[in-house]
């Protein structure tokens, strides 16, 4: 879906531009402020593991490795959720991307901004840019343990919220009742 303006030529604009146009002009240090990589810089940032298991990019950020060939068309974020809940979700999920996995967690990637006026249940870490949080005991990525056929490393997002949702028992936030 695109829209052009007026009368004459113009840029075309698609929807993912006006959410992203929309999300920039947030105002610096508001509560939902946060610093979300564009398709491009996700690209550059997130790039291919070097064999070993680890990806560092410049400020010593971890970010999961994506496997070679694939593509970012849509930016790129990650949904972590307890190991235990990851068997489980597999199976109601109507497309499976790139999963990670380790002792703890397992890793969904999804396309950037993915969180955008969604409240991820409790159990999940929605991780921006794919940056994983701090773990000072080990510098080990998590295993790829899925890689979808094809070039696109996304997992649908809101079949994998609503799952996540159906498992961990959580109502979906826009099913929940609005108080005045």
């Amino acid at each position: 879906m695109a829209v052009s303006g007026g009368s004459g030529p113009g840029p075309v604009l698609s929807l993912d531009t006006l959410v992203r146009l929309g999300r920039e002009t947030h105002t610096p240090g508001a509560p939902d402020d946060r610093a979300r990589p564009g398709a491009a810089e996700a690209a550059e940032d997130i790039g291919t593991g070097d064999g070993a298991g680890r990806t560092r990019s410049s400020g010593g950020l971890r970010r999961l490795p994506l496997p070679a060939g694939m593509t970012l068309p849509l930016g790129c974020d990650a949904v972590a959720v307890p190991a235990h809940l990851g068997p489980p979700l597999m199976p109601r999920l109507p497309r499976v991307g790139c999963v990670y996995a380790d002792e703890t967690h397992w890793w969904w990637i999804v396309p950037a901004d993915s969180d955008y006026a969604l409240r991820w249940p409790d159990a999940a870490h929605y991780a921006t840019g794919a940056v994983l949080p701090d773990a000072p005991h080990t510098d080990r990525l998590p295993t790829l343990i899925h890689r979808p056929s094809g070039t696109v490393p996304y997992t649908p997002p809101i079949p994998l919220y609503l799952a996540l949702c159906r498992v961990t028992g959580t109502t979906p936030t826009w099913s929940r009742p609005v108080s005045a």
